[in-house]
């Protein structure tokens, strides 16, 4: 299989539409000047990556959706709530600006170790790093403004975001990201249901 055949694939959990607008309208109220170098994430592309795997061939792809729907059949549905801003590394030397995450944290960790497990021997390797759940909304290049970035991180800093909103975490999604000039376009190749809410298959 050529490296033009293969296909750019990670492991997500997709957002509301209502909650897409929610970080939409957060963005808006983030923005500074001068906005060179920083690229905010557009609010539909928005999503949760529980793992990125990179470039893949079509069968590797396959395998993979056998290995989700394994994964995920045990772990019962669950909620996450919107909570926080941050950035990574930290607001000094942001490169990452993110958006927090509450709710069934300790139910999306188990998710994320099923997923891991399943997928890893597949050929696509663990993380080194912990998990660390966030909504990414935008991506800053060394070049921004030193004047840019303070008045960014000023805006984090002082910002509560706790909108209520809810994200029912019933599937999880293998996508494609296709890379094109305007930024990545992602398309869902597979969705993978979880068990219902409260119960696990077999109970």
């Amino acid at each position: 299989m050529t490296e033009a055949l293969s296909i750019r694939a990670f492991i997500a959990i997709e957002l509301p539409e209502a909650v897409k607008q929610e970080l939409a309208a957060l963005q808006r109220g983030l923005a500074v000047e001068p906005a060179a170098g920083i690229k905010w994430v557009s609010p539909g592309g928005i999503h949760l990556t529980l793992k990125f795997l990179g470039q893949a061939a079509p069968g590797k792809i396959e395998a993979v959706g056998a290995a989700l729907a394994a994964a995920v059949e045990a772990v019962p549905a669950f909620e996450l709530g919107l909570s926080g801003l941050g950035a990574f590394p930290n607001l000094r030397r942001m490169n990452v600006v993110w958006c927090g995450l509450s709710g069934g944290l300790d139910r999306l960790a188990e998710l994320q170790r099923a997923v891991e497990a399943r997928v890893s021997v597949l050929d696509f390797p663990a993380e080194n790093r912990a998990f660390s759940p966030h909504l990414t909304l935008a991506r800053l290049r060394d070049d921004v403004a030193p004047e840019a970035r303070l008045a960014l991180a000023k805006k984090l800093a002082a910002t509560t975001f706790e909108p209520g909103l809810k994200i029912p975490v019933v599937e999880v999604s293998l996508m494609q990201s296709t890379l094109l000039p305007r930024g990545a376009e992602y398309r869902r190749l597979a969705s993978f249901p979880l068990a219902g809410p409260g119960k696990r298959r077999g109970q």
